[in-house]
């Protein structure tokens, strides 16, 4: 990608006009390139989108209690979520892929294009200041922590405490396969809840938290 059309397109998507072009180069270039990619962006954009999140939820709820708080942060900053903000924002068709990456399906990957934008992250806040990121957070964030009207309870919270009232034994859960390419894994986990009323589902995700949270999604609507 020409640094003009990266420049205006970071100018565009993240408010920001790069004074290093190549800084944001790097945080949509896939492993797969074989050289420098976004992954130490990422790392960091990770904690950095973490904790203005965090913030911005601590005063938005003054009233809200650590639970509740966790519940929308996870929420907000699942790799789907940032996913989502990517392709608002344009992000997989500017990705930076191996060809056989790209052959796989990459710019469809919820991991692939939820990192780049963590990257996108990591690099505004290295080339601006905290504010100026957190600021860049609550625009693109801004409509989902709208749609949150309550907080989200998780579903292993839930399928834990709907087994405790049922006198069943907790959930269990267990890894069942991996599959597909490095850069787009599917994990599949089976959770099981021991006792009279209990039972069992399996579902799929594309890391094995998510399959676990989407096990438990599905047992608790078969026995609820």
């Amino acid at each position: 990608m020409a640094d003009t059309a990266l420049s205006d397109w970071i100018t565009k998507a993240l408010g920001h006009t790069p004074r290093d072009p190549g800084l944001f180069s790097r945080a949509l270039t896939h492993g797969s390139q074989g050289g420098p990619s976004y992954e130490r962006l990422e790392f960091l954009g990770d904690r950095v989108l973490g904790l203005a999140v965090a913030d911005w939820l601590y005063g938005r709820f003054p009233d809200e209690p650590e639970g509740k708080l966790s519940a929308r942060l996870n929420a907000l900053v699942s790799r789907e979520s940032c996913a989502d903000i990517g392709r608002a924002i344009g992000v997989p068709e500017r990705l930076i892929l191996g060809k056989q990456a790209r052959e796989d399906g990459a710019t469809l990957s919820d991991n692939v294009v939820g990192d780049a934008v963590e990257a996108l992250i990591g690099a505004l806040f290295r080339e601006t200041d905290f504010p100026t990121t957190s600021a860049f957070v609550r625009r693109a964030w801004g409509p989902k922590l709208d749609l949150l009207i309550e907080a989200p309870k998780h579903p292993k919270s839930g399928l834990q405490e709907w087994a405790a009232a049922h006198q069943c034994r907790p959930p269990v859960y267990t890894l069942e396969g991996r599959s597909g390419p490095h850069h787009a894994p599917r994990f599949t986990v089976r959770v099981e809840v021991g006792g009279k009323k209990g039972g069992s589902a399996t579902a799929e995700g594309t890391s094995k938290q998510e399959a676990e949270t989407a096990a438990a999604a599905t047992l608790l609507e078969q026995l609820t």
